[in-house]
């Protein structure tokens, strides 16, 4: 049930809720991985082909920004302990309908240089194979091909590591280095601020909270918006002509805004751009004006940035101490899609 996914995922980490993790156990066997429509870096893998490795199946997707924070992590065990047995396999299982085609996945995986396998799982049959309700999870199965540990939402490197070395162990390893791997994220996989207290928040009405534009959103219709007057923290709202459907909000013509009251380090966006590919230009302010130091990395320090290709956008990274802000984007052509506002 993946809209009781997206919200716990949300909510264990910006309020500050505990990882949930599994002992060290006997799950059962690791459920098939045939429901893949492609594989990125391999050739199609089985349950019964990695019978012998031990095998760290994680469960992303490439606009979430609780899947990218662990990424640095991911990416380091996968080349540690390769050569001691360990297999890592990325399984992407979309969230947006975007995310279900593959040349986006290929694209995403390429940029953020991932290079263990990955599982075009744009139809769920692994994720359900699982019976897998969240973003990230990881699931640690041993050399017999048993689950014995899973893991969901981020943190807890240190536990999980453990768990590798010792399931490696079990399998034969010898000498390995017991010492923790060293990464620290950077950009949009840099490790979240101390004091965040913006939830996720999606502007399709689907799962839309805390509109406070005037009057009631307009169901896939177009309508002229009018922003909120004094937001109270996490209110957003529209500005100009939209058609708010169930995913996404989409400009119909410029200029249109998007105004959000919030608290943390960093502000994201997933956004895409026209139908049709069209770059789409925008601004982005702070309490009306340019980020300056405070811009993110897919914005500059006069708040410019155009929407190139649908995926997640950093668009602020304060330096300073945090506290309540007033954010806009500004978008300055039309058919701008916005979809959900993540925080860190």
């Amino acid at each position: 049930m993946k809209n009781l996914a997206f919200w716990i995922c949300a909510a264990a980490f910006i309020f500050g809720a505990v990882a949930v993790a599994s002992p060290l156990g006997n799950e059962g066997p690791m459920p098939d991985l045939s429901g893949a429509i492609g594989w990125l870096n391999s050739a199609p893998l089985s349950s019964k082909s990695l019978r012998g490795k031990v095998v760290l199946v994680d469960f992303w997707t490439y606009t979430c920004i609780n899947s990218l924070r662990p990424l640095p992590y991911v990416k380091a065990w996968a080349a540690k302990y390769k050569d001691a047995g360990l297999v890592v396999i990325g399984v992407h299982t979309p969230e947006f309908s975007f995310e279900h085609e593959p040349a986006n996945v290929e694209k995403a995986v390429r940029e953020l240089k991932v290079v263990y396998p990955v599982a075009i799982d744009s139809n769920s049959r692994i994720w359900n194979a699982f019976q897998n309700q969240y973003w990230p999870a990881q699931y640690i199965a041993d050399g017999k091909g048993r689950i014995r540990y899973h893991h969901f939402g981020e943190g807890d490197y240190g536990e999980i590591e453990k768990v590798i070395q010792t399931l490696l162990k079990e399998n034969g390893a010898t000498g390995l280095d017991e010492n923790p791997v060293n990464v620290l994220g950077v950009g949009i996989e840099a490790p979240p601020g101390r004091d965040e207290q913006s939830p996720e928040t999606y502007i399709g009405y689907r799962e839309a909270e805390n509109f406070a534009s005037p009057g009631r959103v307009a169901e896939n219709s177009p309508r002229v918006y009018s922003p909120p007057v004094k937001p109270s923290l996490n209110q957003w709202g529209l500005s100009g002509s939209w058609t708010v459907g169930p995913e996404a909000a989409v400009l119909q013509s410029p200029p249109g805004k998007i105004v959000f009251r919030f608290h943390s380090r960093d502000l994201h966006l997933v956004l895409a751009p026209t139908p049709d590919g069209k770059p789409v230009r925008f601004k982005v302010t702070l309490d009306g004006a340019a980020p300056n130091d405070d811009h993110g990395s897919d914005s500059a320090s006069d708040g410019t940035g155009q929407v190139r290709e649908p995926r997640l956008y950093q668009l602020i990274r304060q330096k300073g101490q945090i506290h309540d802000r007033i954010f806009e984007i500004e978008f300055l052509d039309p058919g701008a899609q916005a979809l959900d506002f993540t925080f860190g």
